[in-house]
């Protein structure tokens, strides 16, 4: 069983995008139709791990709902599901005795905090790379820098090693800090 998304998420989420439910619960069809409206994903059902573990295999989700009762049923179960489960985030509820309104609010918080931790790896992934081309073009300046002051170099290399420095420097200006030109000189000898 499937839910589609409405016209209008609530919540605007990068791919993987849905969230599977692994519960038998009575009526989970109408309240998966509620959460993928509500929530704007699609929501799919498994009844059983055999299926969820199908599911798992065919596509990723943001988000494993995975049902209290049968956890406790079947613990190696639920920890095979929760191994298979990749990047979306784990929850576990009682569908027995959490009603659709706490059903969505936790799938919303964890809907929430995922995306917070994208942006916060997105952020920290954008750090690391301005630092490596920084330090990179850094090095290639002062490499260039140590050639140009030997002695007895062709006219042909150093116009090259010019030019290498050149285009370091205008790289070190377009990485200055925070998006801020480096307006510091950089002498060439």
């Amino acid at each position: 069983m499937s839910a589609k998304t409405g016209d209008a998420p609530a919540i605007a989420l990068s791919a993987p995008s849905g969230a599977l439910i692994i519960t038998a619960a009575e009526g989970i069809e109408e309240r998966a139709a509620v959460l993928a409206q509500t929530l704007g994903l699609t929501v799919e059902i498994a009844g059983s791990r055999t299926a969820a573990l199908r599911l798992l295999g065919r596509r990723s989700y943001a988000l494993v709902v995975l049902d209290q009762i049968l956890a406790d049923a079947d613990p190696q179960g639920a920890e095979l599901v929760w191994r298979q489960t990749n990047l979306a985030i784990p929850l576990q509820i009682n569908f027995a005795l959490a009603g659709s309104t706490r059903l969505e609010r936790e799938m919303r918080a964890a809907l929430l905090r995922r995306q917070r931790e994208q942006q916060m790896a997105s952020v920290a992934a954008a750090a690391a790379v301005d630092t490596a081309l920084k330090n990179a073009v850094t090095g290639i300046l002062l490499e260039s820098r140590l050639a140009l002051a030997e002695k007895g170099l062709s006219p042909g290399v150093e116009s090259r090693l010019r030019t290498l420095a050149g285009i370091a420097n205008q790289l070190r200006d377009c990485l200055g800090p925070k998006g801020q030109p480096d307006t510091t000189p950089v002498p060439l000898p």
